[in-house]
């Protein structure tokens, strides 16, 4: 089974790849759409104990926020896989503009996301590690360099 966690700052693409790379086979863990901490921990225990494959799909800035979800898929004999998403401040202030209603967010909570924001690394546990970045509208998928 597969848990993939996706990082970086708001208005990166997380949930629109997601879309095109995982909504066939992944649910999706959003803490969006599921407002609170306890209802994304109970969606996951579920999904854990029927082994389900799962995408976080959240800021998850830091090693911290990270860890909870590393700890319980490596205890569920999950794969755990890493997306990164090049989080360019200006790029994702300008993306965010775009959106409308509860979609946009404030740009200071923005801002508080990449001042948060740490790289991931493998030593926190995962599997695998991917870099991804928007080129022309497109998803490009690298792998992941410990460099961006």
């Amino acid at each position: 089974m597969e848990m993939i966690i996706f990082c970086g700052i708001q208005a990166t693409g997380k949930t629109t790849f997601y879309k095109e790379k995982f909504f066939d086979t992944h649910i999706r863990i959003s803490l969006d759409q599921l407002n609170t901490r306890n209802k994304e921990r109970k969606l996951i225990e579920t999904c854990l104990a029927i082994q389900h494959p799962v995408v976080i799909d959240n800021t998850n800035p830091t090693i911290e926020n990270r860890s909870n979800y590393i700890i319980a898929a490596k205890e569920n004999k999950y794969k755990v896989v890493g997306y990164y998403f090049q989080s360019k401040l200006q790029d994702s202030m300008l993306r965010n503009s775009e959106r409308k209603g509860k979609k946009c967010i404030p740009e200071v909570g923005i801002k508080s996301t990449f001042n948060k924001l740490e790289l991931p690394v493998y030593a926190e546990g995962f599997d695998e590690l991917y870099y991804v970045e928007i080129e022309k509208g497109e998803f490009k998928i690298k792998d992941w360099t410990n460099e961006i």
